[in-house]
């Protein structure tokens, strides 16, 4: 018998521990992949509480709003970081397409007075980004300059041209038709939402769909290795360069409708808020590691943060250190999960 019992206790322990680990191995798994969920909706309670206005559908329609400027870079992003890359100049491109674009629906600019049509200044930014995105991937695949260096000449520059452009002066008088992209509402939904959600889809079956999807994880992963493999890594590094150089451009487009006026001076440190909602969204900045999903949530944390600290009247200079403070954290955690690994 206590033979009989003592077979049955060492029997029993491990059986015991087994399920405890399951249930640990089942909670940081259930962590590691909604945490951000939870850290959003965290705030979103917290913020509630603070100031009632919140949650109003007003405010939150608002939030909505400015979060899809966010959105677009923060997807633009992820497409760059993936690959192990960085884009420091979103912000640039983001003012250089909202003047190109508002220039050529202002009755006023260059005291042309001649009015073209909004289909015309939409794809007059997208390819005005998209060849500044297309050199700076050429500055990064091909002559392998490091990727922060290329985006921060880049930025510099694409700042520079917007000023002589615009001779540093607003661009005004958009023409309204120009003015749905900013501020249209279809359906009670703000039509950048819906530029946003359209965007956000159709990155996502690219990622996770396509074959280009895969070799972006693929180069961020082991360049190395991906080459080996046949994939060509620098048509993918040049490729998402251009990616971003276009959604820059739309989050220009949209941000120059809603201000009704072209600023040159629009979009300074917006690179800060989608390098953080992509790195509080779980993506990893050595590349091949993270998602969209991630990224959205990120960026709904960002804006949701930005709106909740102007409700409750913090200066925008302590939300930069907020902000800046997040971003650390977010990089000593995926280096801390890295290292368990």
């Amino acid at each position: 018998m206590s033979e009989k019992n003592a077979s049955h206790t060492t029997d029993a322990t491990p059986l015991h521990q087994q399920e405890l680990m399951k249930k640990s191995e089942g909670l940081k798994g259930l962590l590691t992949d909604y945490g951000i969920i939870f850290v959003f909706l965290a705030f979103c309670i917290v913020l509630a509480i603070i100031n009632p206005y919140f949650l109003k559908p007003k405010n939150l329609i608002n939030v909505l709003r400015q979060i899809s400027i966010n959105g677009l870079l923060s997807i633009a992003m992820t497409f760059v970081v993936l690959t192990g890359g960085i884009d420091l100049s979103v912000g640039s491109l983001l003012a250089f397409a909202g003047v190109v674009g508002g220039s050529l629906v202002s009755t006023s600019f260059g005291q042309r007075g001649y009015v073209y049509p909004v289909w015309v200044a939409v794809l007059a930014a997208l390819a005005a980004c998209a060849l500044l995105g297309s050199f700076t991937g050429f500055l990064v695949s091909k002559l392998k300059v490091p990727a922060f260096v290329a985006t921060l000449g880049m930025l510099s520059i694409a700042r520079g041209l917007t000023f002589i452009y615009t001779d540093g002066m607003p661009i005004p008088n958009i023409n309204e038709k120009f003015l749905f992209i900013g501020q249209g509402v279809i359906l009670g939904i703000p039509f950048p939402v819906i530029i946003f959600a359209f965007v956000f889809i159709l990155a996502w079956i690219t990622l996770y769909k396509t074959r280009f999807g895969r070799y972006i994880y693929a180069v961020g992963g082991n360049e190395k290795s991906a080459t080996v493999s046949g994939i060509n890594t620098k048509l993918i590094k040049f490729s998402v360069y251009i990616i971003s150089g276009v959604l820059c451009a739309l989050g220009g487009l949209i941000l120059t409708a809603r201000t009704t006026a072209g600023l040159p001076q629009a979009g300074s440190s917006y690179e800060l808020d989608a390098l953080a909602a992509v790195v509080i969204g779980g993506t990893s900045l050595s590349g091949g590691q993270g998602d969209l999903v991630g990224t959205l949530f990120g960026a709904l944390i960002i804006g949701v943060l930005n709106n909740g600290l102007d409700l409750m009247g913090v200066s925008s200079y302590y939300q930069q250190v907020f902000k800046g403070a997040l971003i650390i954290g977010a990089v000593l955690l995926d280096s801390t999960r890295k290292r368990n690994v």
